[in-house]
């Protein structure tokens, strides 16, 4: 059995159910807002879903596919456990148990500008990865932000499929485009509606409820060069070995459009390392 949930149906262009800035600053890192959506998205499946529908089986929750650097539903996934978990505890159900689906490829293109066809054939070159042994007899709920045109979606039938997994499975979406006269872009609205600029992500990273992700270390690095120069300058030591670190661990150093703005963060990290290492002396 294979169950689609999402919490938001989004049918018109200017009307989503949900603060437009809220999704967008969500996108670039800010958790407090992963704390609203994530608990928000597990009290509705609980209430529609799982009161209506006996727990036979173990739970794992798994989030939207990632390499090294997680992505902004990684976030949500957290506060949807804590939410899921408390409901089970209290219910004597097992708590859940967590596991990841690997992937192979990273690519600098920004996927929510893409339409049905671009996406699919994007992400068509990936290969998603997971323990199969790990998740036998266990029902299955794979977590994500947003649906658009279901191509991350087809990319977790057809892992499943080559594993031979027959699971109950859950595809669970904060959001779903449910009008496919919306071009598939309508998600890029979504993501800059409160970050215009590299600028505009001050306010996410300098708040303690900051972290870090994909989509915003693609972002900070794709960014003018003068720009990322001034916006790297107002920030912290620790954020800018965070921000190197990460980018090497996606393998980012080997993406050409990446290269300008990583070589000057390079520059920057190992000033601080060597500044660290000598007030420690």
């Amino acid at each position: 059995m294979q169950h689609t949930f999402s919490l938001h149906k989004i049918n018109h262009s200017d009307t989503f159910g949900f603060c437009p800035a809220d999704y967008s600053r969500f996108k670039f890192g800010d958790d407090t807002v992963a704390q609203k959506f994530g608990t928000a998205l597990a009290d509705q499946f609980i209430k529609q879903w799982l009161r209506h529908h006996p727990v036979n089986a173990q739970l794992v929750v798994i989030s939207s596919p990632y390499s090294f650097i997680p992505t902004a539903t990684f976030a949500m996934k957290n506060y949807f456990v804590f939410t899921l978990n408390r409901w089970l505890a209290e219910n004597n159900f097992n708590v859940v148990q967590e596991t990841k689906v690997h992937r192979t490829i990273t690519y600098k293109e920004d996927y929510g500008e893409l339409d049905a066809e671009q996406r699919m054939n994007l992400i068509g070159n990936d290969s998603f990865h997971i323990d199969k042994d790990f998740l036998v007899g266990k029902t299955l709920l794979f977590l994500d932000d947003i649906k658009i045109t279901g191509s991350h979606e087809r990319m977790i039938n057809k892992m499943l499929t080559a594993y031979n997994l027959n699971n109950d499975t859950h595809l669970l979406y904060f959001a779903e485009l449910e009008n496919k006269s919306i071009h598939p872009n309508i998600e890029n609205q979504l993501n800059y509606s409160f970050v215009k600029s590299i600028f505009d992500l001050d306010s996410i990273i300098k708040n303690e409820r900051f972290c870090i992700n994909t989509r915003l270390v693609k972002y900070i690095l794709n960014a003018d060069p003068d720009a990322f120069k001034i916006f790297i300058q107002n920030h912290s030591t620790d954020f800018i070995n965070l921000l190197y670190n990460s980018a090497l661990g996606n393998g980012y150093h080997t993406i050409e459009a990446y290269q300008q703005n990583l070589n000057v963060l390079k520059v920057y990290s190992s000033s601080d390392m060597k500044s660290i290492a000598l007030n420690d002396n």
